[in-house]
């Protein structure tokens, strides 16, 4: 199994062009990313991607953005789905990481919403993996482990950054939830976490060392799961971000690290750890 490695376009302040080029120097593998509602602006990106033979996956969030509108319907998400599919699938992406679902549902209703989307996703031939995230349906370790459960072709993109936080505290007590669920992991975010946050000020700090080396467990449990599935590609993407993610000084709103920079190491780090992962299997 080889590890591929993508860039976020989350929080892009600068151009495709520079997303590119900063994907290419860093020999990442392709981007992630939402695509774009416009369509000359997906035309464009979708030529860039073309052109310098990166490969795409796509971004895609139901009823809302990041956090879902809370009264929005289970109808106003599957209908959201299926839009946001039709402008992702415009690009040739190699699956969709979506973003499904809300926290505030019983888990009923989060069973329908995933058996209906993943038949739409069978409809579009397309791949969806739906991820950990706060504010959605699987939102905490206990009910995506429910939710699974009742769920076993569902594909699952693992960002347990979310549950450090949710869970206020390292989730090495929750290591059989991640064995539980290893099965259905098609895709990590790989974010470092820990008890006060869904983000470490810095990853190759001392003081995180904790935080890092319990994700990398975790990540390792899955490349095993991934490995003993036949998966020939590992998909990982640094999603190190703003948007209150990284933290600022009091007053001057100065950022403690520079994101791309954050993003870079955390790429090199895992292909690190990927590379020993591999020659002790």
């Amino acid at each position: 199994m080889k590890l591929k490695i993508f860039k976020t376009l989350w929080g892009l302040t600068s151009t495709y062009e520079q997303a590119v080029d900063e994907t290419l120097a860093a020999g990442m593998q392709g981007i992630e990313g939402p695509a774009p509602h416009d369509s000359q602006t997906r035309r464009k990106l979708k030529q860039l991607l073309h052109d310098n033979q990166l490969e795409y996956i796509a971004e895609i969030t139901t009823a809302g953005s990041y956090v879902p509108d809370r009264h929005a319907s289970l109808e106003e998400h599957l209908n959201s789905l299926k839009q946001k599919l039709e402008y992702s699938l415009e690009l040739h992406p190699l699956f969709i990481t979506c973003l499904g679902g809300c926290d505030a549902w019983p888990e009923e209703k989060s069973l329908e919403f995933f058996n209906r989307a993943m038949d739409i996703a069978e409809s579009f031939n397309v791949t969806i993996s739906f991820e950990t995230h706060r504010g959605r349906s699987f939102f905490n370790p206990w009910v995506t482990q429910r939710l699974v459960e009742q769920l076993p072709q569902i594909k699952l993109t693992c960002d347990f950054s979310h549950w450090c936080v949710v869970s206020e505290r390292l989730i090495d007590t929750e290591l059989d939830i991640i064995k539980a669920i290893a099965g259905n992991a098609h895709h990590i975010h790989a974010r470092v976490g820990y008890d006060q946050g869904p983000q470490v000020p810095n990853p190759a700090a001392p003081e995180y060392q904790c935080a890092l080396l319990a994700h990398q467990t975790w990540w390792a449990i899955l490349w095993q799961s991934m490995i003993d599935r036949n998966y020939s590609i590992a998909t990982m993407t640094p999603e190190f971000g703003p948007d209150g993610y990284l933290q600022e000084a009091p007053f001057t709103r100065k950022p403690v690290a520079d994101l791309w920079e954050l993003n870079c190491w955390m790429a090199n780090t895992e292909r690190m750890h990927f590379e020993k992962f591999i020659s002790n299997r």
